[in-house]
């Protein structure tokens, strides 16, 4: 159980936070920006390790429209990681800058641009699996069941979250970095670091609220259309879950 916590909780959790820490650049400077940017990627490796059971089934099984989407969601984060790793060892001015590869300054607007992006769909592949952590989460601690009362309360906390995540997008002004907007506007860290950390929390916070209610209503929907019967999972699906994709 300890491992079982370590591999599907622990490592997801390092990964986030030095996935935030990096964004902290103008605080951080280079070379620690460089340093916690190759520990986030050599986590990355050990967690493709850890589900690399995924990879081998992904053209596997028959999928249906809810296996097409969640593969195509995390392809999409496989793509963007695979973009910021690159880009991050051609405009590296520390670690790899003794490698022979010439500096530009598009890849530079290219490796941010990519580096937002990643934000939300992290907050998207952590909505996918949310009911699975949480699953994880309530058999470490021996919880068997779950009270109407904590199920509400969890769902005004969900909204109050998605609250929040609405304000930090605006805040950081996360729209018009996603679509490649030139701004000046930058978080000024000689006056407050903390909530600089808060926000982009909520901004990953806000796609995980939306993305996991509406998979629960889409899969209700499919039960509903059903006349109520549970729903039977295809063998795609049924791969899926057991891979934890």
């Amino acid at each position: 159980m300890k491992k079982h916590l370590i591999t599907r909780l622990l490592l997801p959790g390092c990964m986030a936070a030095l996935l935030l820490l990096s964004l902290a650049y103008w605080w951080l400077d280079n070379r620690p920006h460089e340093v916690l940017g190759t520990a986030l990627f050599v986590m990355l490796a050990w967690h493709v390790v850890v589900n690399r059971l995924w990879f081998r089934n992904l053209l596997r099984g028959r999928y249906d429209a809810r296996r097409t989407v969640t593969a195509v969601l995390h392809l999409l984060l496989i793509g963007n990681m695979l973009v910021l790793l690159i880009t991050s060892v051609i405009i590296s001015k520390s670690l790899f800058a003794s490698l022979p590869i010439p500096d530009s300054i598009y890849l530079r607007d290219i490796h941010w641009f990519s580096a937002y992006w990643v934000m939300i769909i992290v907050g998207v592949h952590l909505g996918l699996h949310w009911t699975r952590v949480m699953a994880v989460v309530r058999s470490c601690l021996g919880m068997t069941s779950q009270s109407r009362v904590a199920i509400w309360a969890l769902r005004l906390a969900a909204v109050a979250v998605a609250g929040f995540g609405a304000l930090s997008m605006r805040m950081l002004g996360v729209w018009a970095k996603l679509t490649f907007t030139y701004s000046l506007d930058f978080w000024d860290f000689t006056a407050s670091v903390t909530p600089f950390f808060g926000y982009w929390a909520g901004v990953v916070a806000l796609p995980a609220v939306i993305t996991h209610y509406g998979m629960c209503w889409w899969r209700g929907g499919v039960v509903g259309r059903s006349g109520g019967r549970v729903e039977r999972k295809p063998p795609g699906r049924a791969l899926e879950d057991a891979t934890g994709a």
